[in-house]
């Protein structure tokens, strides 16, 4: 799977809940392909648009080894007491910024065959992931919640290196496109 990048619009949308009949054996495939993804990554989450998909899920692994589906989650309490901690994203590769969030979390969600669970005061490792991933179900990137100067950055970062890809795949196009042309050129001559 394609990991989704700064600057991709879905990244910014609020996605949709997702129905009960949608929650199948596809959609079981895919929370797998999720894992394989993160994992092959370095990574321990990955929200549904980081993937493409507009809709409220994302999958974890945290600290204690389990593999966890979040699907249509919602935060229901959060401790006041809060910690700051250096977080990462697989759609900002090479980033990284101290973020303060509430150090417990509490969360309800269906797991991926739509059962109903409650996580009651998840702390550390795994609080902070289920925020920062429930974060990108409603548009929101851990740098929005860091020094407006390094969001300002990493935008700025992306912004340059979507132009120096774009430049780089109209290069390989064309020079592809020389490619097919001295064939097709060769070709003609030989008859």
């Amino acid at each position: 799977m394609r990991i989704t990048k700064l600057g991709e619009e879905i990244l910014r949308q609020k996605c949709e809940p997702v129905k009960p009949e949608e929650i199948n054996d596809d959609l079981r495939a895919l929370f797998n392909e999720m894992f394989e993804t993160m994992t092959s990554a370095n990574g321990v989450g990955l929200a549904a648009p980081q993937v493409g998909i507009a809709k409220r899920f994302f999958v974890l692994e945290s600290d204690d080894d389990v593999k966890r589906v979040f699907i249509n989650p919602e935060i229901i309490k959060t401790s006041a007491e809060t910690s700051e901690y250096e977080e990462g994203c697989l759609s900002l590769p090479g980033l990284s910024e101290n973020i303060t969030r509430p150090v417990k979390v509490s969360v309800s969600a269906l797991n991926e065959f739509g059962k109903p669970f409650v996580i009651n005061d998840a702390d550390g490792l795994l609080a902070r992931i289920i925020q920062h991933e429930n974060d990108h179900l409603d548009g929101i990137l851990y740098i929005d919640r860091g020094e407006e100067k390094f969001k300002t950055e990493a935008i700025e970062t992306f912004r340059k290196r979507a132009e120096r890809a774009a430049k780089k795949a109209a290069a390989k196009e064309a020079k592809q496109r020389s490619i097919e042309a001295k064939k097709a050129a060769k070709a003609a001559k030989s008859k």
